[in-house]
């Protein structure tokens, strides 16, 4: 049976795949990224990982794997195949391309930023399945996104393009890591939402979900932080949806999984705020911790069958 490798590689975990031609999973793992070792032992980690991948499905569908996605966080070269920098694994431009192909086999292999790739599936197969246009929203420990155009993502000139979480929505406000004061990550995030939480109630250990367990019992600070987030968000996302005209809005993340705690105001603050832009589909993402794996699947099928040129390195 012909399949792909799939790599999603976080800052603590690693999730892989052996994908089928129409994105099925046949075959899931998962193991530590083990950063505490360092940025060489990680590459190594992720090489044994799929090499691993490999002869399971050697064994298991009589041949081995035709392509390989791999999906990694930070600063990513798609075009050159270069993991350049990741703040969180502690590496720089690592050819992660070159050493995964040599380590396989010479097999084609696709790199991706991990919410592009996350954003990816959820466009052509999850939430956005059948959105020409879509912006995917994942809101966690930051907040990034990714403008999915006809079935593919848009990546931007540097490899920037989706950096909605360093929107400026409230100018002077808190301080970012990235330099800038006010960026819409330092409100809306879970990070954010869990932070202001744990201040609030006095739980160092309380986060985003304690809060929007508050917010729906009624409780005056919760409900107070979380429409601060919601505004928050709002405005980042109007002026992002002013600049992309997208036909669904899929947010997902840490905070989405408070359901309609988040969906019903976001829905109404969003609403307010435009004026003469079209109002997307705004829903909750659909493939949840699956979405990376996914997408790098899908990367590795596009290197296979041409449709995606901009994966394409002789």
């Amino acid at each position: 049976m012909r399949h792909v490798i799939a790599l999603d590689v976080g800052g603590t975990g690693m999730k892989a795949a052996l994908a089928g031609a129409g994105g099925e999973l046949l075959h899931q793992a998962r193991r530590p990224t083990g950063r505490e070792r360092g940025p060489d032992a990680i590459v190594e980690g992720i090489l044994d990982f799929a090499a691993e991948l490999r002869a399971h499905g050697e064994e298991r569908f009589g041949e081995p794997a035709a392509a390989v996605g791999v999906a990694v966080p930070g600063i990513v070269d798609e075009e050159r195949g270069i993991a350049a920098y990741a703040a969180n694994l502690g590496w720089r431009d690592v050819p992660l391309r070159r050493l995964m192909s040599e380590r396989i086999g010479g097999v084609p292999v696709a790199l991706g930023h991990d919410v592009r790739t996350g954003g990816l599936a959820e466009g052509r197969i999850g939430a956005g399945r059948g959105a020409d246009r879509f912006l995917f929203v994942p809101l966690g420990t930051g907040i990034a996104g990714a403008i999915g155009i006809d079935g593919r993502v848009e990546a931007g000139a540097h490899g920037f393009a989706g950096e909605i979480g360093h929107i400026v929505v409230r100018p002077g406000g808190a301080p970012c890591p990235c330099g800038q004061r006010g960026c819409l990550e330092r409100f809306a995030s879970a990070a954010a939402v869990s932070e202001a939480w744990a201040a609030a109630c006095g739980d160092p250990e309380a986060d985003a979900a304690d809060c929007a367990k508050a917010v729906a019992s009624g409780d005056p600070n919760a409900v107070r932080i979380w429409q601060e987030a919601v505004d928050a968000l709002a405005d980042g996302l109007v002026t992002a949806l002013t600049l992309l005209d997208p036909r669904t809005l899929i947010i997902g993340g840490g905070l989405a999984e408070a359901g309609e705690t988040l969906f019903t105001p976001l829905r109404d603050a969003v609403r307010q705020r435009v004026t003469f832009q079209k109002l997307p589909s705004i829903v909750p993402a659909a493939l949840g911790d699956t979405a990376g794996c996914l997408g790098a699947g899908l990367l590795a099928w596009d290197l296979l069958d041409n449709t995606d040129r901009t994966e394409v390195t002789p």
